[in-house]
């Protein structure tokens, strides 16, 4: 058994990860020990500033100082001298807003002073690769594979970017990409761009602007990806979550129904487009809302919309396991 400490901090959240990984007759699988998210929305304003702002630096790492504890704490006994200050192997991975930033630096010398260790400001390509690895490796350890055929579209919605990667999975649940792109379409940077002063809730302007975005930056990915070659959708983080609980009708946010729930198509659509005509506060009562996605869930589920329709894709497989899985599994 190994245990690793995995940071994933994103354009809107930062998340921990601290997991066993184990070896088996069957091969390798992965055990949480703790997994967290802070809301810390890093990116404020990084798309209009290229900067990143003071009080989004401090939120980030007043959450960083507190999983640093919980990684102390989980420190296993007897083990063989840590190979970092916080007591086990960790890796610490940043992704949109960090790569955008022209102060980059003050958030890697503040990471490296919490962890001890120099946070990775990883390319686009990386985080698909990393997003792909945690999603697949997880559906082929847990036999899902049978009931989701690959080819596999895994898209990863996150704040600043939004990641296509198209791959199969082989025998030894090992992920083989054939094609990947990061673009700068987040839940995020869309809200900030076309949404912020549009309206509660936003005008159908300001909608069909974001529309714009999303589908100038989906020609891209299909110039570049392989996405029509795809059985099978899998989607990824905050936005693909919420959307799910929404339409499972969920009295709370349940990890456990939404890993590998499959939601229709027209139920994608119908919750996207009720979202965007309801207002800050009717979204906010919605029972699996976490607070910090509120002003922001309009946009990751548009663009969750946008991809199922463009893509003719029947459903989504939502996962719970993303690029934070995937840093997890690159410790071993």
């Amino acid at each position: 058994m190994t245990r690793v400490a995995a940071i994933d901090c994103g354009t809107n959240s930062v998340r921990l990860l601290i997991a066993d990984i184990i070896a088996g007759s069957s091969g390798e699988r992965l055990t949480d020990v703790e997994r967290r998210m802070e809301i810390v929305r890093l990116g404020q304003d990084v798309d209009r500033t290229g900067r990143l702002a003071p009080e989004a630096l401090e939120r980030t790492f007043a959450a960083m100082r507190g999983y640093a504890k919980l990684i102390r704490e989980h420190a296993a006994p007897g083990d063989e001298p840590a190979r970092t200050p916080v007591g086990m192997p960790v890796r610490v991975v940043a992704t949109s807003a960090t790569r955008d930033a022209a102060n980059r630096a003050d958030f890697v010398s503040g990471v490296r002073e919490i962890f001890g260790v120099e946070p990775e400001v990883v390319t686009g390509a990386e985080e698909a690769g990393l997003s792909f690895t945690g999603a697949t490796r997880g559906l082929a350890a847990e036999g899902a594979e049978e009931a989701a055929e690959g080819p596999y579209l895994v898209v990863d919605i996150g704040g600043g970017s939004t990641e296509f990667v198209v791959g199969t999975v082989a025998g030894t649940a090992e992920g083989v990409v054939t094609g990947a792109m990061s673009v700068d379409i987040g839940c995020v940077r869309l809200t900030e761009r076309h949404l912020t002063s549009a309206g509660d809730p936003p005008s159908r302007e300001a909608v069909q602007a974001a529309i714009t975005d999303i589908e100038a930056a989906m020609d891209r990915v299909e110039a570049a990806v392989p996405v029509r070659n795809a059985r099978t959708l899998v989607g990824l983080a905050g936005s693909v979550t919420t959307v799910a609980g929404i339409a499972l009708g969920l009295p709370a946010y349940d990890p456990a129904r939404i890993h590998h729930s499959r939601i229709p198509a027209e139920r994608v659509h119908e919750v996207s487009a009720r979202l965007l005509r309801m207002t800050h506060e009717e979204r906010a009562a919605v029972p699996v809302m976490h607070p910090g996605r509120v002003d922001v869930i309009g946009a990751g589920a548009l663009i969750l919309g946008r991809i199922v329709g463009r893509y003719g894709f029947r459903e989504v497989v939502v996962s719970e396991h993303d690029i934070l899985d995937g840093i997890a599994w690159s410790l071993v």
